[in-house]
């Protein structure tokens, strides 16, 4: 599993996930929404975490900068 995501991807992603937790936790968003909100803040940090985004390789992305 080769790394294809850089280090601004993973910085945002991560961000996104600590805004999706916060507005889930605090009430801000309910119900399904905020339980999509959990699982994408969930998949942003673990995909952060091992640099890795499956949905890139179909995409034929790569933000990593290496080839």
């Amino acid at each position: 599993m080769p790394k294809n995501m850089g280090s601004l991807d993973k910085t945002l992603r991560l961000i996104v996930a600590v805004v999706l937790v916060g507005l889930a936790a605090s009430g801000t968003i309910t119900g399904g929404l905020a339980i999509g909100a959990y699982v994408i803040a969930a998949v942003f940090v673990v995909t952060s975490l091992v640099s890795f985004c499956p949905l890139y390789v179909p995409l034929g992305m790569n933000t990593c900068g290496k080839k």
